[in-house]
């Protein structure tokens, strides 16, 4: 078989959605003639563990891994913060920010260009440059964030012109939500939105997950480009039938950060309990994973606490399993400029789920797109409350009738095995 070497700073046991994507391409390729080989940190940070992944690991797969100096023990000593683990996608849970955790992330954004794993490129080249010569491979990918990932690349193709190599960008770079909360100084600014550019226009592919980010980044100029987005594996399913909840439940999945704080919803809900007893009794919002104090702030200020269920982590088997016991599940986009192109892992097992989805979001974006093509459910945008309020009394309706259900269509297209396939074609024809 043909070899291709994934560098990835995510990787079993990590929890959470960076390391599925990768890790269900490596589960299929083989299926497809190609034989991966995984590069990865031997000591890196994970925000959260879940070895419930490792079941989706390739018969005697070569998993390469060194390692890594990460700042983070720098940070910790800073804030005073010793036994806590990083978190992603700046989530703040207990508190807002004081001036030391305002001063770390601006040398963060200012200093640690592109992000605090660039002190594994150097080492990170020098050996796989090492194991290039000594061994077969055919196709080397990265994938971020972290970034850093893709100048380990950059530096490969350099030395090796002859392999080819693809950048997969799971989220935008400079694009980014929180891309303005690293206070970046004019300098640092530039220097990123340069390492961006050489990295696509250096590539011998492009993958994004959305039609969005492939528009952003085609005036770019990459050599080539492509949309492969996340996915679902359906092999995650479980066995047994699942009950649905009694309460009517409304789940989010996932970490929810203050760009997605849904308003909308909190307001919707909160005005339909003033006007309607009942709801307010059978009403339960859970929320699982990470969420930002900003969010559990506006719960509070809707006066909906009393109704909301928080549930800190669950291994991605539970998560699954929870998205199918829901009554309904909450899609939230950042609202942020980028957010027409955001199509995020889980959308596509709550696809997969066959239950309602309420999702918030630029009504014309990607989402709304595949919303639509799949009929799996309805979306509002930021500030549309009343559409909120009649979706959810609708879907109400039909829990209270127990009728609460979805009809989906064309979702086999955005299993992980189709995915893959795609994939495999992308490094065939490359």
């Amino acid at each position: 078989m043909k070899k291709v070497l994934i560098i990835t700073y995510y990787w079993t046991p990590s929890g959470g959605a960076g390391v599925q994507r990768w890790l269900k391409f490596a589960k299929y390729l083989p299926q497809f003639g190609w034989e991966p080989i995984i590069y990865t940190p031997e000591n890196p940070e994970f925000p959260s563990i879940d070895t419930s992944f490792e079941k989706d690991l390739p018969e005697n797969i070569e998993i390469i891994k060194t390692p890594i100096w990460e700042p983070y023990n720098v940070y910790r000593n800073l804030t005073g913060k010793k036994n806590e683990a990083i978190n992603a996608g700046f989530i703040s849970e207990n508190k807002k920010q004081n001036w030391k955790d305002k001063l770390s992330i601006w040398i963060r954004g200012n200093f640690l260009i592109p992000d605090p794993r660039r002190f594994w490129i150097k080492p990170s080249v020098q050996y796989l440059s090492n194991y290039i010569k000594d061994n077969q491979v055919d196709a080397i990918i990265t994938t971020g964030p972290p970034h850093s990932m893709h100048l380990i690349g950059y530096e490969i193709k350099k030395k090796f012109p002859n392999i080819k190599w693809v950048a997969d960008f799971r989220d935008p770079w400079t694009n980014i939500d929180f891309y303005k909360d690293l206070h970046l100084t004019f300098i640092a600014d530039k220097i990123h939105h340069q390492l961006e550019k050489k990295i696509i226009k250096s590539a011998d592919s492009i993958l994004v997950v959305s039609n969005g980010m492939k528009e952003e980044y085609e005036l770019l100029q990459p050599k080539h480009i492509q949309v492969i987005s996340n996915g679902y594996d359906a092999s995650d399913a479980p066995n047994e039938t699942i009950s649905l909840d009694t309460k009517f439940s409304l789940s989010h999945i996932g970490t929810l950060n203050a760009a997605r704080n849904p308003k909308v919803i909190w307001k919707a809900l909160s005005e339909i309990c003033k006007e309607n007893d009942a709801f307010k009794d059978d009403l339960q919002i859970q929320l699982v994973g990470k969420v930002d104090f900003s969010v559990l702030e506006s719960i509070k200020e809707y006066g909906l606490e009393q109704n909301l269920l928080k549930i800190d982590y669950l291994t991605h088997k539970e998560a699954i399993r929870k998205q199918q016991s829901s009554q309904g599940l909450l899609l939230l986009i950042n609202n942020s400029a980028n957010a027409k192109g955001i199509l995020t892992g889980k959308f596509f097992e709550y696809l997969a789920s066959k239950r309602p989805v309420l999702a918030v979001g630029p009504t014309d974006g990607d989402v709304a797109k595949v919303l639509k093509e799949t009929k799996a459910g309805e979306i509002v945008d930021f500030e549309d409350t009343e559409s909120a309020k009649n979706i959810i009394l609708n879907y109400y309706e039909h829990y209270c009738s127990k009728t609460l259900f979805v009809e989906t269509s064309s979702v086999e297209q955005y299993s992980r095995k189709s995915l893959t396939a795609e994939l495999s074609k992308l490094l065939n024809n490359l």
